[in-house]
């Protein structure tokens, strides 16, 4: 372990005499520089001096850029952010992976600058998943400049799951929405079903069967018998405002057949609030009938046989209507 020390330290001695100008170098030579710093990260690195070669990697990295060596420069920086992975912050993993892909681009390998962003999403997604969330987002773009949309489509399909986590339901709809268009472009039309029915139940979670509705028409035609059916029944269920039908529908094997982030957002989705029944009254067997006062009855009793016995003592006979005919026949009578 010495010795490898030793011989990096040598190495380090030989890159700085190479970035010295004399008379017979005007110029510094950056690229036997850059080479001696890598080897001299190797050496610490087998020390188990991370920090050293981690130290030795950038400065290689910064003499291979200046000798417009992109893709050995992207290379030292990529080894850099594994090599002090377990040591650094997420900051910093985050920044080195982003330098490195932009080298990558430089140099014309897109796909090598994409899977260094997933490698940096992969080490900070425990404990930085939003930081994750924007690498996955970045290495898909890069994925979809280089015409590579099988990978594009997995990277955004990883950054959807986050956010779903994350319950950041806005941001999830946009990046779900960018899936839809990777796989339609792609020519995935099998795989646009299951994502409808994923942003149906973002849109539910977000309290906005509307939204929900409007998305299931705007991309249902991709979706087949399974998810039709398990979409139409849950939608007829919120508008109905049905909360057992909802709960029916959210608890379909279809749903639970889905990827564990969406198969949990289905039990935390907030049901339709629902008219609840009016309870019935209450009847008692045997009950006993209702009291009514004995004075209350007679007073009643009397009453009806004041109306009768006035309606019989009345001298005036009761009003009949004349027809129609005899008051014409009277009065023709009275004009001759």
């Amino acid at each position: 372990m010495a010795s490898k020390k030793i011989e990096g330290q040598e190495h380090c001695k030989a890159a700085e005499k190479y970035l010295k100008t004399s008379l017979l170098r005007w110029k510094p030579d950056y690229d036997s520089a850059a080479d001696e710093y890598s080897q001299a990260a190797q050496c610490y690195r087998i020390a188990r001096d991370l920090n050293k070669s981690k130290e030795c990697h950038l400065k290689a990295a910064e003499n291979y850029q200046k000798n417009h060596a992109f893709f050995h420069a992207a290379k030292a920086l990529e080894t850099a952010m594994l090599i002090c992975k377990e040591s650094a912050s997420t900051d910093e993993i985050y920044t080195l992976a982003s330098d490195a892909a932009s080298l990558y681009q430089q140099h014309g390998s897109g796909d090598a600058g994409a899977s260094v962003l997933e490698k940096a999403a992969r080490i900070i997604e425990e404990n930085a998943p939003e930081q994750a969330v924007k690498l996955y987002q970045q290495a898909a773009d890069v994925s979809s400049t280089e015409s590579s949309q099988h990978q594009g489509i997995e990277y955004i399909s990883k950054s959807s799951r986050i956010l779903v986590r994350l319950q950041k339901y806005d941001q999830a709809v946009d990046s779900l929405r960018r899936e839809i268009g990777f796989h339609q472009e792609a020519g995935n039309y099998g795989a646009v079903g299951r994502l409808v029915v994923a942003i149906v139940l973002v849109q539910l979670a977000r309290g906005d069967p509307v939204a929900a509705e409007k998305a299931y028409k705007e991309w249902g035609n991709n979706c087949e018998a399974p998810e039709t059916a398990t979409l139409e029944q849950l939608l007829q269920a919120y508008d109905e405002e049905d909360r057992d039908g909802a709960r029916r529908a959210l608890a379909s094997p279809f749903i639970r057949s889905m990827d564990v982030e969406y198969a949990r957002l289905a039990a935390m989705v907030p049901l339709p609030e629902g008219m609840d029944p009016a309870p019935k009254a209450a009847v008692r067997e045997n009950a006993a009938p209702s009291y009514v006062s004995a004075n209350a009855t007679a007073s009643a009793g009397g009453a009806a046989s004041s109306v009768a016995s006035n309606y019989q003592e009345s001298d005036e006979a009761p009003y009949e209507p004349v027809a129609y005919e005899e008051k014409k026949a009277d009065d023709e009578d009275g004009l001759c």
